[in-house]
C-alpha cells in the first residue's frame, strides 16, 4: 500500500490527477492549490466550475489555509455516513476551487487510502466523484478504469469504504441539507 499512497503522492505533487476510493465512491483528486490541476479535473468530469468542489482532509489542520474557522468546529467524521461541510471560506481560497460561493465544501475523510493519500501530501485534496457530471458514480474499478484509465494519471489502488454513494452535504452554519445521502 506504502508504495502505491508514495506514487500518487508523486502525481499529484507533479500537478496530476487522480483517482482515489473514498467512503462511498471512487473520487477524482489533485492539489486544490494547483490551478491547472483543478481545471484540468474540472474537464475530464465536465463540471461547471460555478459549482465549487470538495476537499477533503486527514485531519482539520489540514484546512486552516481554506476554511475561515471563527466560530466553526467540524463534527467527528462517521465512515458508514460520510456528511460533507459547507464552512466559511477563508479569503484567499480561489473561485476554482469553492465556485461561486462564500462557502467551501470539506470533509475529514475516513477512507484509509484517502486519508494516507493527504497525509503524504501533508494537504487536503479537491475530491470529486468520478463520473461525468449528472451520471452515475463508479464504485467498483472496472467502471473507473473503462471511465478514467486513459484520462487521469494514476489509478490509486484499494477499495471504497462502507458508505453507498456520494456524501450527504450539509451547511454548519445552518444545519441545511444541501444533498441528501442516497440510500
Amino acid at each position: 500500500m506504502k508504495i502505491f499512497i508514495a506514487r500518487a503522492a508523486d502525481v499529484l505533487l507533479g500537478g496530476g490527477v487522480v483517482t482515489c476510493p473514498t467512503e462511498g465512491v471512487y473520487g477524482l483528486s489533485c492539489m486544490p492549490d494547483d490551478p491547472l490541476a483543478v481545471m484540468r479535473l474540472l474537464a475530464l468530469k465536465r463540471r461547471d466550475p460555478s459549482k465549487g468542489l470538495i476537499l477533503i482532509a486527514a485531519d482539520p489542520a489540514q484546512l486552516d489555509d481554506w476554511v475561515d474557522w471563527q466560530h466553526a468546529e467540524l463534527p467527528a467524521p462517521d465512515p458508514s455516513f460520510p456528511v460533507t461541510w459547507i464552512v466559511k471560506a477563508a479569503e484567499q481560497v480561489s473561485p476554482l476551487v469553492r465556485g461561486e460561493h462564500a462557502g467551501i465544501a470539506v470533509r475529514i475523510v475516513t477512507n484509509p487510502v484517502a486519508r494516507a493519500l493527504c497525509e503524504a501530501v501533508d494537504s487536503p485534496l479537491v475530491s470529486t466523484s468520478a463520473n461525468l457530471a449528472g451520471e452515475r458514480t463508479a464504485r467498483n474499478r472496472f467502471v473507473l478504469r473503462r471511465k478514467f484509465g486513459g484520462c487521469v494519471d494514476y489509478l490509486v489502488p484499494g477499495d471504497c469504504g462502507p458508505a453507498s454513494g456520494p456524501s450527504e452535504i450539509r451547511d454548519l452554519r445552518t444545519g441545511d441539507v444541501l444533498r441528501r445521502k442516497s440510500p
